[in-house]
């Protein structure tokens, strides 16, 4: 926290213009698990902006990667200022199986319809899917206007970008070499759902 406000300082002296970080804690299960690191992380901001006489805004998210994080996102989005799914954790943790692993076995339960295709390539609609939804509608319905939003390979997959935009993100992220496929799939998934608003 210290170096993120530090260099969030710098910055903004250096450039003269507004910088306001995004702080991340990855793997919140519990609404009390992200208020404790939140205590923390303020403490330690707040020991800076006094040490320099500043001012900083910033943003205190998590990372929706535990199915009970998604379940519980009404009582987390209390404490969040956004939240990022990280969908490869939330895949790995739904489904039971580890990325590492997968590729010795995960082409076979495709192949006998196990699983409709691989669901780290592209976002099991039906269970990591629901669980997105899920998160999205209890955060919203908590804090309206939450930042929402998934990182992970799914962010650069036309697919998963297409259910993303069905359930209302606010942005994807993914894998540099990914980004012109995520921009392009964004775009026409957003044009796509305006076209299904107007008819």
């Amino acid at each position: 926290m210290r170096a993120i406000t530090e260099a969030a300082l710098a910055v903004s002296k250096e450039t003269g213009k507004a910088v306001i970080p995004e702080i991340m804690i990855p793997l919140v299960g519990t609404k009390a698990e992200l208020d404790l690191v939140r205590k923390a992380s303020e403490a330690v901001i707040a020991s800076v902006l006094k040490e320099q006489n500043a001012t900083l805004d910033y943003h205190i998210g998590t990372m929706i990667e535990l199915p009970r994080a998604a379940i519980t996102a009404d009582k987390i989005a209390e404490s969040a200022d956004f939240f990022s799914f990280g969908t490869n954790d939330l895949t790995q943790t739904t489904l039971g199986l580890s990325r590492d692993d997968a590729g010795s076995f995960l082409p076979e339960y495709v192949e006998k319809g196990l699983l409709p295709q691989d669901p780290f390539i592209s976002i099991d609609q039906e269970g990591v899917g629901a669980l997105v939804r899920m998160g999205v509608e209890k955060g919203r319905a908590t804090k309206p206007d939450i930042k929402l939003g998934i990182c992970g390979e799914h962010g650069g997959d036309p697919l998963s970008i297409s259910f993303f935009e069905s359930v209302g993100l606010d942005y994807v992220s993914c894998s540099p070499f990914r980004v012109p496929v995520a921009r392009l799939a964004s775009a026409q998934a957003a044009l796509a759902a305006r076209k299904a608003v107007k008819a």
